[in-house]
C-alpha cells in the first residue's frame, strides 16, 4: 500500500491560484495566475463569461450560439482585488488566490465563490465552490426529480436511460446544467457549459457551500443577472429558443405502445372522430417498423403506409413516427450499406466500428457531431418525409443499449475536432434532435416539422420538444411531472410534456381522468402507454372518464389562441408555457413549500393547482392580488392558502384579475378547423394588463416573413376602456366574430357603456358555466350570473375601442 503523506494528499488538490497579471480586452479581460489562464468575457450587460483555459482548449461547441457584445465596463485594481463595473452588475476578482464574487449595484453579493475553497483541480476535475447565503433557494436544472426548491440536494448530469424511474432517481435522460439562485431579494443564474460528466451540489450533506464540477474539459460558466424571468430571457438569448412549432402538435397526440396492424390505426383514429373528442396526431411507436429497423416499414402490419397515412390526413390527423438512432449491422439494408459506405458510424479508438445490442439487434450509430452524417440524415428521413410525414419522435438516443455501458473509447468527430464517448454522451441527444429537426426543414419544401426528443442538452430547445420518459402510472409520477416540466421551463426549454395516463403499470380510472385535467394543461399534450399494459384512450376507463378526458380536451382546443400565444412569447423571449410560479413570486416563501410546489402558471394568467387523483380535497394557495375561481367566477383574494371542496371532474384552475384570455367559441376535431368565431375573457381587476392575439397558418415558416395576424389586446380599468390594436401582418384572420365576454362587472359600472368605434354592440346576461365548464349540462339554463355579460360585433381590422 502506498504511503502518502497529509503534505502529498493536498498536494493533489489545486486551489484557484494566485494572480500574476491581467490585460484588458475588447470584451472582459485576460487573467494569468501561476496555474490557470482564465478568461472574463461579457455577452451582454446581464452575462459574462468565466472560463478557466486548459492546455489544449476544450470547450462545447453545441450550446451556445451566440457571440460576445460589446458592453460599457471599467477596470480598477486595488492592492486585494480586480473590480470589474458594468451597467447591471461588478465582478469583483480576488486576487490571493483568484476568486470571483458577483456584486449588484448596490455593493450585495449576488454570488460568490466560497472564501476557503474557491476553484479546485483534482486531476482531471475541476469544481467552482460557492458560498451558501442564507436561506438560498436553487430552481431550475433541467429534467431532474425532487423538490421545486432544490436546496440539500445533489444531482449529475450523465444522460441515461431509466425505465420507470424512482420519483427521485438521477440522473435521467436530459443534461440541462443551468440553474437560478434565489436569496435576500436578489437571483442569480450559472449555465455550465460543458458536455462531460457534471455534478452539482446545493448544500448537500453540508451547511457550507454550493458547487458544481465537471469531470474533463475546461472549467467554462456563465453568470446572469437580473429577476427570474431575466435570467431566463439571457440564457436562452445564449443558447437559443424554438421556433413556432406547428400548429398541430400542440394539440392533442394519442400514442401506444404500439398501434398495430394499419387497420388499428385507422380504427383509434376513426373513434376520435366518431366521438367528436379533438386530436391532431397519431404516433406510431416501434412495431410499425420491419424488426424495428429504422426507415423500414413492417409489410405485413402496414403493406401501404402512403395511403394509410393519406387516410389519416383526410381525417385530419398527422402522424408521428418514432426514430431509435440504432442502425442494425445487416447487408443490402440500405442505411447500413449506405452509412457505411459514407463513414458516419461511431468508432472505438482503434477504427472498428462499435456495435450496440437494441431493438433490432446489433447495430452502429451515427455520429451527429459528423457533419457528413448529419447529411446522410437528411437522405435517409426522405424516406418519412416523402409519404407525408411531418413529425418524428427521437428516442432511446441518450445512447440506450442493453447492458447500458456505452464504452467510454468512442470516438466522435466534433466536427473535426475529435473527442471520446466521455465527452459526446451528453450531446448524442441534442445533435440528434438537430440533424431530425434540420433534416426535416429542408425536405418539407417549407412547412414546420415537429420533433420530440427523449435526451438532450442546453441549446436541445431549438430544435425539439422533450418528455420525460418512461414514466409510471400513479399519482406521485403525475405530480413529479407536473414539477419536471417546470423545472424544464426554467431550464429553456418551454416545449416540454410528459405520458399522460402513465407509460409503465396500469393505473386506475381516477388517475387517468385526472391525469388528462393535468395534460391539458401542460405544453406537449400525449397519451402513452406500454404494451401489456391498460389503453391510454379516453375512452378507456368507461363513460365517465371519458366524458371528463373529452371535455379537458375541447377545453384545450377552446384555448388554443391563448396557448398559441404562449408559444409565441416563448420562441421571442424565452418565457415558459408552463410557468413555475417562482418566475412571477419569486419571493413569496409559500410556492416553495410541499403543498404549493406543484402549482403553476400556464401563460400568463391561468394558474392550475394539480390534485392527486384521490383527493376531492384540494389545499390551494393563491399568491397575492386577485384572483378568480375558472369556472365558477368566484372572486377570491390571494396572499393565503384555501381547503377547497372539488369533484373529479373539476381541476382546480384560477384567473388572475384584470387578465384577458383569447378563446375560440366552439371546438372542432381538430386544431385547423378552428371556426370564426373568437371570444376576448376579461376578468375585472384593478391594475393595467396588456397582451396579444396572434394568429398565422399553423403549417408553414411564411410568419417569418410578415405573414401573421396580430394586434395588441389591452384593459385599463382606470379609463374604462378595452382596447383591440390595429392589426398587424399580412395574414388574413380566419376570425369574423368577436364575443368580448366581460367577468366580476356589474350591471350598475355598465349602465353607460359607449359604443366607441365599435358599432351595434349589445350586452347581456352570459351563463359563465356555459362557456368553460362542460358539466352539469342539464343545469346550464338556470344558472345565470350577475357579473358576467357578453358583448358581440363583427371583427375588424381597425382598432377597437370599448368604453363604460
Amino acid at each position: 500500500m502506498l504511503d502518502i503523506t497529509k503534505s502529498e494528499r493536498n498536494k493533489r488538490i489545486e486551489i484557484g491560484g494566485n494572480c500574476r497579471s491581467y490585460t484588458i480586452s475588447k470584451y472582459g479581460l485576460n487573467l494569468e495566475t501561476d496555474q490557470h489562464i482564465y478568461d472574463v468575457t461579457f455577452y451582454n450587460d446581464r452575462t459574462v463569461r468565466v472560463h478557466q483555459k486548459s492546455e489544449n482548449e476544450d470547450v462545447n461547441q453545441y450550446a451556445v450560439i451566440q457571440r460576445p457584445s460589446k458592453v460599457v465596463f471599467d477596470v480598477e485594481e486595488n492592492e486585494d482585488a480586480i473590480v470589474i463595473t458594468s451597467s447591471k452588475f461588478d465582478v469583483v476578482i480576488n486576487k490571493k488566490p483568484v476568486l470571483f464574487t458577483f456584486l449588484n449595484k448596490e455593493g450585495r453579493a449576488i454570488n460568490q465563490d466560497e472564501p476557503g475553497l474557491g476553484i479546485q483541480t483534482q486531476g482531471e476535475q475541476k469544481t467552482v465552490y460557492k458560498k451558501l447565503q442564507d436561506e438560498e433557494r436553487f430552481v431550475g436544472l433541467g429534467e431532474k426529480t425532487g423538490p421545486l426548491d432544490r436546496r440539500g440536494k445533489g444531482y449529475q448530469n450523465w444522460n441515461t436511460d431509466h425505465f420507470a424511474y424512482d420519483i427521485e432517481a438521477d440522473p435521467l435522460y436530459a443534461s440541462i446544467p443551468f440553474y437560478i439562485g434565489i436569496h435576500s431579494d436578489l437571483s442569480y443564474g450559472i449555465f455550465l457549459d460543458n458536455s462531460y460528466k457534471s455534478h452539482f451540489n446545493f448544500g448537500a450533506s453540508n451547511n457550507r457551500f454550493s458547487s458544481f464540477s465537471v469531470d474533463s474539459g475546461d472549467l467554462n460558466y456563465y453568470f446572469f443577472s437580473g429577476s427570474v424571468s431575466e435570467i431566463i430571457q439571457s440564457y436562452t438569448w445564449l443558447t437559443g429558443r424554438m421556433n413556432l412549432p406547428p400548429l398541430w402538435s400542440i394539440g392533442y397526440q394519442q400514442c401506444r405502445y404500439s398501434y398495430y396492424p394499419d387497420t388499428e390505426v385507422l380504427d383509434v383514429a376513426k373513434k376520435f372522430r366518431d366521438k367528436d373528442i379533438p386530436a391532431d396526431v397519431i404516433v406510431l411507436d416501434i412495431h410499425y417498423m420491419d424488426q424495428y429497423k429504422i426507415f423500414s416499414w413492417d409489410k405485413e402490419r402496414f403493406p401501404n403506409p402512403e395511403e394509410m397515412i393519406s387516410q389519416l390526413k383526410d381525417m385530419g390527423f398527422e402522424v408521428v413516427v418514432i426514430c431509435d438512432p440504432g442502425i442494425k449491422t445487416e447487408e443490402n439494408y440500405l442505411p447500413y450499406d449506405t452509412g457505411k459506405e459514407k463513414d458516419v458510424f461511431l468508432k472505438y479508438s482503434d477504427g472498428i466500428l462499435y456495435e450496440g445490442e437494441v431493438w433490432p439487434g446489433w447495430c452502429h450509430f451515427p455520429d451527429f457531431t459528423k457533419p457528413e452524417a448529419r447529411e446522410w440524415w437528411k437522405d435517409m428521413m426522405k424516406t418519412y418525409t416523402d409519404i407525408g410525414i411531418k413529425g418524428f419522435w427521437n428516442d432511446m438516443n441518450e445512447i440506450a443499449t442493453w447492458g447500458q455501458m456505452l464504452p467510454e473509447n468512442i470516438e466522435f468527430d466534433f466536427e473535426g475536432e475529435g473527442g471520446t464517448t466521455r465527452k459526446g454522451r451528453n450531446i448524442f441527444g441534442l445533435q440528434m434532435a438537430r440533424s431530425a429537426y434540420e433534416s426535416a426543414a429542408s425536405n418539407l419544401n417549407g412547412d414546420r416539422p415537429f420533433v420530440l426528443t427523449r435526451a438532450g442538452f442546453a441549446g436541445v430547445q431549438r430544435y425539439s420538444a422533450l418528455w420525460t420518459g418512461d414514466n409510471v402510472a400513479n399519482d406521485e409520477h403525475m405530480l413529479l411531472g407536473v414539477r419536471m416540466v417546470n423545472s424544464l421551463g426554467l431550464s429553456g426549454i418551454p416545449f416540454s410534456g410528459y405520458d399522460v395516463g402513465g407509460f409503465a403499470g396500469n393505473g386506475q380510472s381516477n388517475l387517468f381522468a385526472r391525469w388528462i385535467q393535468v395534460g391539458a394543461f401542460s405544453p406537449f399534450f400525449r397519451g402513452h402507454s406500454m404494451i401489456n399494459s391498460h389503453d391510454s384512450e379516453p375512452w378507456s376507463y368507461g363513460e365517465e372518464v371519458e366524458e371528463i378526458s373529452a371535455n379537458y380536451i375541447r377545453l384545450r382546443y377552446k384555448l388554443l389562441p391563448y396557448i398559441y400565444h404562449a408559444f409565441l412569447q416563448a420562441s421571442e423571449n424565452g418565457t415558459p408555457i408552463a410557468r413555475s410560479l417562482c418566475i412571477d413570486y419569486t419571493n413569496d416563501a409559500k410556492i416553495y413549500e410541499t403543498d404549493f410546489e406543484n402549482q403553476y402558471l400556464f401563460g400568463d394568467s391561468i394558474l392550475v393547482a394539480p390534485l392527486a387523483s384521490d383527493q376531492r380535497f384540494g389545499k390551494v394557495y393563491l399568491p397575492q392580488g386577485d384572483w378568480y375561481e375558472f369556472f365558477t367566477d368566484e372572486k377570491i383574494d390571494g396572499g393565503k392558502e384555501m381547503i377547497r371542496e372539488y369533484a373529479l371532474e373539476h381541476l382546480p384552475l384560477f384567473v388572475k384579475a384584470s387578465s384577458i384570455i383569447t378563446v375560440y367559441c366552439e371546438t372542432t376535431h381538430n386544431s385547423k378547423d378552428v371556426g370564426e368565431c373568437l371570444e376576448l375573457h376579461v376578468y375585472k381587476g384593478e391594475k393595467p394588463f396588456q397582451t396579444e392575439y396572434y394568429e398565422d397558418d399553423g403549417t408553414t415558416y411564411e410568419n417569418t416573413d410578415g405573414m401573421y395576424h396580430r394586434r395588441i389586446l389591452s384593459y385599463e380599468p382606470g379609463q374604462h376602456s378595452i382596447k383591440i390594436g390595429t392589426a398587424e401582418g399580412g395574414f388574413n384572420s380566419k376570425i369574423k366574430k368577436l364575443k368580448l365576454i366581460l367577468h366580476g362587472f356589474t350591471q350598475a359600472e355598465l349602465k353607460n357603456w359607449k359604443d366607441g368605434e365599435v358599432k351595434n354592440s349589445t350586452y347581456s346576461y352570459v351563463k359563465p358555466i356555459s362557456n368553460f365548464d362542460p358539466f352539469e349540462k342539464d343545469r346550464r339554463d338556470k344558472l345565470k350570473s350577475e357579473n358576467v355579460f357578453t358583448i358581440e360585433t363583427a371583427y375588424s381590422n381597425d382598432e377597437m375601442v370599448f368604453n363604460w
